[in-house]
């Protein structure tokens, strides 16, 4: 718990350097590569956004028997959206994340296995937000995921740029996994 608190507390940092320097999001979309659409239409996830509980805000369908249990999508005071979520493999063989989950950004993809690849949609304000990067490129997300075990999970993160204050429901995007709608607090 305390190393996720420490690596939490590093990507803030990291992320509010990135921030001051104008690498928050900002600008055109149209140079971004495009998240493959078929994970989307595999099936939704009949996610609902539960305020207030401990009632996850979504629960994705991966490959390989993966699900993706999002648990909070909070505004930071930064001006970020940090998303907190468990990765468990309910499957009955051991599985690994898909490296198509880091994108196809070459920047993110040289520092190998991530959750680079996550969006968070904003259909009213028409754009999309990727996984901030610190300055090497490296995606602020949980990386170096292991093989998992049958009903094996791990606690994973990723933070974006946060979407204007009046956006509070957005839709979650990770290459591999059904898409989901989110609600952020804060």
């Amino acid at each position: 718990m305390s190393m996720r608190r420490g690596m939490t507390a590093l990507a803030v940092a990291v992320g509010l350097a990135v921030g001051m320097a104008g690498c928050g999001g900002g600008g055109s979309d149209d140079n971004k590569p495009q998240t493959s659409a078929s994970a989307a239409t595999q099936g939704g996830s009949n996610a609902t956004a539960q305020q207030g509980t401990d009632e996850p805000l979504a629960e994705l369908k991966g490959e390989g028997g993966l699900i993706l249990t999002i648990t909070s999508a909070k505004r930071d005071s930064g001006g970020f959206v940090t998303v907190n979520g468990d990765l468990k493999n309910d499957g009955a063989q051991p599985a690994r994340v898909s490296v198509r989950t880091a994108g196809d950004e070459t920047e993110v993809i040289k520092h190998g296995a991530s959750l680079g690849g996550a969006t968070l949609v904003d259909s009213g304000g028409k754009k999309r937000y990727y996984v901030l990067r610190d300055t090497d490129g490296r995606p602020l997300t949980t990386t170096g995921m292991p093989r998992l075990k049958a009903g094996e999970s791990i606690p994973v993160f990723m933070q974006f740029p946060a979407p204007p204050a009046n956006t509070t429901e957005v839709t979650f995007q990770l290459p591999t996994f059904a898409s989901a709608t989110i609600q952020i607090s804060g």
